[in-house]
C-alpha cells in the first residue's frame, strides 16, 4: 500500500501521559505498549516529509456542567484536566516543530477543532490513523474522518485499548464500515 508523502498525515491519537503513564489516571498497559509502534509510524512519515499531526484530549474542571447527555467525567472520571501533566504528549514521541497538534474536548478529533481546515489547507487526503483508545478515540476519529471524505487507515499494530476484544472490535468495525485497517509493514510511501 503505498501513500503520497504530500497528501498523508500520520494522525497520532491521545498518546498522552493520562492514558500511556504508569501514573496515569486512565493508564492502560497496552496504551503505554503502543508508544514504539507509533512512534514507528511517525518516523515513517518523518522520514518522506509526511505531515504528523499530534491530538490531545483536554478538558475543563466545567466542561460538562451544563450538559444535557454527553459527560465524560461521569464514565471516566475526572481525567486530563487543562495545564496538567496528563495532558501532555508522552517523553517517548517528541513533537517536532513542524507538527501539527490538535486539543480536542471529546472523542472525536474533528468536532470543534482546525483539524479539518488544517487537513483542507495542506491538501492531505489520507490519513495514517495511530494511538489510543482504539474503541474510543481512535474508532470515532477515523469514523468522522470517512466521514469528511479523508481516506482514514487505521495502523492495526499501533493502536492502544483497555481489553484485546475492544481493539479487536474497533479493528473489525473500522475495516468493514468507512475505513482500512493495515499493519505498519504495509505502509510503503510513493
Amino acid at each position: 500500500m503505498q501513500f503520497d508523502p504530500e497528501t498523508t498525515a500520520a494522525v497520532v491519537v491521545d498518546m498522552q501521559n493520562g492514558f500511556c503513564h504508569p501514573d496515569g489516571s486512565l493508564y492502560a498497559p497496552d496504551s503505554e505498549a503502543a508508544i514504539d509502534p507509533v512512534r514507528e509510524v511517525v518516523e515513517l512519515a518523518r522520514a518522506v516529509g509526511a505531515q504528523v499531526i499530534y491530538t490531545r484530549d483536554v478538558h475543563t474542571d466545567e466542561q460538562f456542567e451544563d450538559t444535557h447527555y454527553y459527560d465524560e467525567f461521569d464514565r471516566w472520571g475526572e481525567h486530563l484536566l487543562e495545564g496538567t501533566w496528563e495532558t501532555e504528549i508522552v517523553e517517548g514521541l517528541p513533537v517536532e516543530p513542524d507538527d501539527h497538534v490538535v486539543t480536542k474536548h471529546t472523542y472525536d478529533a474533528f468536532y470543534r477543532t482546525d483539524l479539518e481546515g488544517f487537513l483542507d489547507t495542506h491538501g492531505i487526503r489520507d490519513l495514517l490513523i495511530c494511538g489510543t483508545l482504539a474503541n474510543v478515540c481512535v474508532l470515532h476519529t477515523a469514523g468522522s474522518a470517512g466521514l469528511r471524505d479523508f481516506r482514514p487507515v487505521v495502523v492495526e499494530d499501533a493502536v492502544g485499548s483497555i481489553e484485546d476484544h475492544h481493539r479487536e472490535y474497533a479493528l473489525e468495525h473500522a475495516d468493514w464500515l468507512f475505513g482500512e485497517v493495515k499493519p505498519i509493514d504495509a505502509i510503503e510511501f510513493a
